[in-house]
């Protein structure tokens, strides 16, 4: 059975392949471990759940160092994603902190919606310049994952999987449209970073993953 950090990697892994424009560049899985602030065995056990489960499948290459890739089955994704996971994994908002918007609150929702004076949802993590409610991330290294290796494109991934989620009807038909987009590259993610740091994102110099 899928983890929710197993989605997380998914996610990561779409977001690299969108980004080279190349859907054979895919991350080693100690190159996973480091940008998401893992362990490789957890690496390692999530990339073979999401082949069990075909999210990931096997592409011969002529590379003979890596004659078989796993890559995202992207129509598989896009029912995961979209069906499956606000069912497995659901949202219940806690208290009001500081931390990271996501949902219909981060900056690819926010301008399609009147927010009011309601809370919004974030992660919860005490370097973040926004406050609201609670929503737990779909595991607790994502908000130290995007602020130590800023990745617009894979933020945007997670916040629409968390307004799919935990949104509401027009949030939801929303994220879903945006993220079949940028999962099948028809989307490019926001150029500027300001919208990143907009959402709380203190953003740190980032380290290079060793190879």
């Amino acid at each position: 059975m899928l983890k929710p950090q197993d989605i997380m990697i998914l996610l990561k892994i779409l977001s690299t392949m969108t980004l080279s424009k190349n859907d054979r560049n895919v991350l080693s899985q100690n190159e996973l471990a480091v940008f998401l602030c893992m362990s490789a065995s957890e690496v390692n056990a999530g990339i073979k759940r999401l082949i069990l489960s075909g999210l990931l499948s096997p592409v011969l290459t002529d590379d003979p160092k890596n004659k078989i890739l796993f890559l995202p089955n992207k129509l598989a994704c896009d029912e995961c994603l979209i069906s499956a996971v606000k069912y497995f994994f659901p949202v219940q908002l806690g208290e009001y902190t500081r931390g990271i918007a996501t949902s219909y609150a981060a900056p690819i929702l926010e301008t399609q919606f009147i927010l009011g004076d309601d809370p919004i949802p974030v992660w919860p993590y005490a370097e973040g310049d926004r406050r609201g409610l609670a929503l737990k991330p779909l595991y607790s290294s994502i908000p130290k994952s995007l602020i130590q290796f800023p990745d617009p494109l894979f933020y945007e991934l997670l916040v629409l999987v968390d307004a799919i989620r935990s949104g509401r009807a027009r949030e939801r038909n929303s994220a879903i449209t945006l993220l079949k987009e940028k999962i099948h590259g028809k989307q490019q993610p926001h150029e500027s970073h300001s919208k990143f740091e907009d959402a709380g994102v203190r953003r740190k110099k980032a380290r290079k993953a060793e190879r």
